[in-house]
Order: C-alpha cells, then structure tokens, then sequence
C-alpha cells in the first residue's frame, strides 16, 4: 500500500501582508513550502508527493520546483476557492484501490519526521489520524455579543495540527459526502467527524511545528530554524578530509583556530590575511590568493572570511579615514571574497561563511560603524544565499557571542574568562555549518564547553 502526502500551497495569504502569498515567502534562504516538502521528501515512509497550488502561481511554483530537484512530486494540480476544495481535488487525484494519504498545511514548515513517521504507522490501525498538541491557554467559548457563554475545562481540550492523515477510501467518503451538502469544514478530519465515518486517533504534535499565518509568524520560524540548525552541528568532522579550504582572516584569533582545527581533520587548508600579502580590502589580492589554491588543487569548497576590524569610539570622534578603513575591512571585505570566490564555489557545490557579531541586532554607543556593518554582513548573505542557491552554493553567517580574541583583548582589556567563548568553539561550529545543506542562516554561538 502506497504512502501519499498533499501538501496544500493554494492560500493567497491575504494575512500575512505580502504580494507573494505565505507559502512562496522565503525563510533560511528557501521557500516556505520547499521546506515543508523537503521534510517528506527525506522521509522514507512517503512514496510520493502532491502539490495543490492556486491557479495564479503554478507557473511560479513549477519554476521553483524544477530547481529544488526533489524526486517525489508526481503533480501539481491547481486548488479550489477553499482549503476543503483543495483538499478534495489532492484527494481526488489519486486513483488506487486504497492507499495512506497524510494532508498537511504547505505554511508548517517545521513538520518534524517524527510527526509523519506516527501518522503513517497509526495508520495501521485506525482510518484517521489528527495531530494536536494540548493547549497551554485556557479556551473560552463566547456568544455572538461577544460574551462568555462557557469556559471548557482545557485539560481534555487540544490544538489541531497537521498532517491529518486517512486511508484513502475514507477521506474520499468524506469529500464525497460533503460536495453533495452545504457542510464546511476548515480541515479534513471535520469531515470525517461529521458524517461519523471512522475513529479518529490523535498523535502527539509538537509546539514548534506552527502555521504561518500573520507577519510575527515569519519572525518566529526563522528563530526555530536558527534553532533547530544549531542543534543540528554535529556532522563527523572526518567528512572534511581532503576538502580544499581557504580562509581569509587567518592569522590570529577565530581565523587561526579554524585553520588549526581544520588541518586536524585533513583539510587542505590556505591561510591569508595582511601578514602574508592579502588584504580584503583589495579584491586583486584575493583573486591572486584563490587563484594560486585553484592552480594547486584544482579545486575550493570551502571560503571564509573572518577578516575584521574593531575600533570602538563615537562617531564624531571618528576622522572619516578611520571610518573608511572599518567600512572597507568589515563590509567591503566580504563582497570582494564573495565576487572573487564565486566561480570557483559554483564548480564545486561549495559553501561560503561570514562573520557577523551579537552586536548586529542592535546598533550600541561606541559600536555605530561595527555593529552596522555586521547588521550589513547579514543582509548580504541572506541576500546572496537566495542569489545563488541555484548554483548550488551555501551561504551562512556565524554569530559567536563575545570570544576570547586578540581584538577584544585590545579593545577591553583583561576579563573573567568564564565569560568569553573560546576561539577553539566557535572554529568548530563553523566547520560543523560547512557541511550543513542550509543556506541564509545566521548561526549563533553562545554556549561554552
């Protein structure tokens, strides 16, 4: 029996506040809804995919999708005017004698294969399975005057999710039944419910799995995907043998450990920064610099650059021959590493990492020239990670907290060592995210050994 999943991506996302509708925003350097398919496109309990879009963007989606090189999607069908119409003709489609089939909301991106995995398996079972989660609120029902008419006891009450997932001759029942009456229903397992058709089994959801739906929504995922990426460094470092780095900045600090640490595990590391000629202000320097890896190894996966300056002091204080040096050093430094190693990242899938800093959230006194050209650094990876993942190449930012550096030792002083990070930490994060498949993200490092 065949496993099918219905992502439903046809919402116009008239909340959200935006001329793209939510599913085609981008979060992490991808759309929302690749998200969502790449999660039951990894999942081996799903045999194929089906994409329910509405009629006004399938040429924006199949464009998308043509790129993102996912193998399961068998077809992208154009929704109705209603999610329970999208739902009917995702259903609809399929034309075995029975199957499993999981509908979920293409705007929960965080869907977790855990989640899938108990769908299926309940499936098993039972004919219809909903995923919720219990509600940490207490649930108030209310009169049309806008009065409380009750207050249900919230320990049996639960918040609905998706996937819902049903064999196929139910659901099918259901969108029957309910296209030859005037019943609707914001989900399926509604229908199920109402013509009493099966018993319908609750998994256990999860809070990070939400729907996007309002502007705050989009703040709030990016923050689980940070989140969940963090969690996710702990790639073997072994899979970097024999892989050709180059690291501008190397010649102290966070530059200096990643290079250390990194020819631990064989990689073929090239270190540059002023002490042996290469300066990222200049872009002739780094091309020579790259160049001379290429003609070597014929090959760079990897480029960072951690080259950087810090001169605290308030603006009018600054003559503007400082205030150029930090502009040029901090920002312009990483659009001539990013121009100067594109060509040869796209030949090899590779990745790219930037440094920004804590101080990139917010601009403080003394920082103003720092701190914004890190906000800066941000913005231009975002900006390149949705530029060039076509070309396959990744682009990622670490964000350490304060760090036990030779830079901020000049700037600060002695300080507690409990309340540094070590240089050592942050080099392994950073090559921990040089073999993530995720682009645009801004990785913090706060955490000590």
């Amino acid at each position: 029996m065949k496993t099918y999943a219905i992502l439903l991506a046809s919402g116009t996302g008239e909340r959200i506040g935006s001329d793209l509708p939510k599913q085609f925003l981008k979060i992490s350097g991808r759309t929302i809804f690749e998200h969502s398919i790449e999660v039951f496109e990894r999942n081996g309990s799903i045999d194929e995919i089906i994409i329910v879009v509405h009629g006004q963007f399938i040429d924006f989606c199949k464009k998308i999708l043509n790129q993102s090189g996912f193998k399961k999607i068998r077809k992208i069908l154009v929704g109705g005017e209603t999610r329970q119409m999208s739902s009917s003709i995702g259903v609809n489609s399929i034309f075995d004698e029975e199957a499993k089939v999981l509908v979920h909301d293409a705007v929960r991106p965080l869907i977790s294969g855990r989640v899938i995995n108990d769908c299926v398996a309940a499936l098993d079972k039972y004919d219809a399975v909903d995923v919720a989660i219990p509600t940490a609120d207490t649930i108030i029902e209310v009169t049309d005057a806008m009065t409380v008419k009750d207050v249900p006891s919230r320990q049996l009450l639960m918040r609905g999710q998706t996937p819902q997932a049903f064999k196929l001759s139910i659901i099918k029942r259901a969108h029957s039944l309910a296209a030859s009456s005037s019943v609707k229903f914001t989900d399926d397992c509604g229908l199920v419910k109402m013509f009493n058709l099966a018993k319908i089994y609750v998994v256990q959801g999860e809070e990070e799995n939400i729907k996007i739906t309002h502007p705050i929504d989009l703040f709030i995922a990016d923050r689980l995907f940070q989140i969940k990426h963090l969690a996710s460094l702990d790639a073997d470092l072994g899979q970097l043998a024999n892989k050709v780095l180059v690291i501008f900045g190397s010649s102290r600090g966070i530059g200096k450990a990643i290079s250390d640490l990194a020819r631990q595990y064989g990689v073929k590391t090239y270190g540059f920064s002023r002490t042996n000629g290469v300066d990222v202000r200049d872009m002739a320097s780094i091309q020579r610099a790259l160049k001379e890896v290429y003609s070597k190894e014929k090959c760079i996966n990897f480029a960072i650059n951690s080259a950087g300056i810090l001169k605290l002091g308030n603006l009018n204080d600054k003559s503007m021959a400082e205030i150029r040096d930090e502009v040029e050093t901090n920002y312009f430094g990483c659009i001539n590493v990013a121009r100067a190693s594109y060509d040869y990242l796209k030949r090899s899938k590779g990745a790219l990492l930037f440094f920004a800093s804590s101080s990139h959230t917010r601009g403080r006194a003394s920082y103003a020239i720092y701190s914004s050209m890190k906000a800066a650094i941000v913005n231009l990876g975002q900006a390149l990670s949705e530029e060039w993942i076509s070309d396959g190449i990744r682009i990622n930012m670490m964000n350490p907290a304060r760090t036990a550096t030779s830079m901020r030792l000049s700037n600060f002083g002695e300080e507690p060592p409990a309340t540094l990070l070590s240089p050592q930490l942050v080099a392994e994060k950073s090559l921990h995210t040089l073999l993530q498949n995720y682009t645009g993200q801004v990785i913090d490092v706060c955490c000590r050994d």
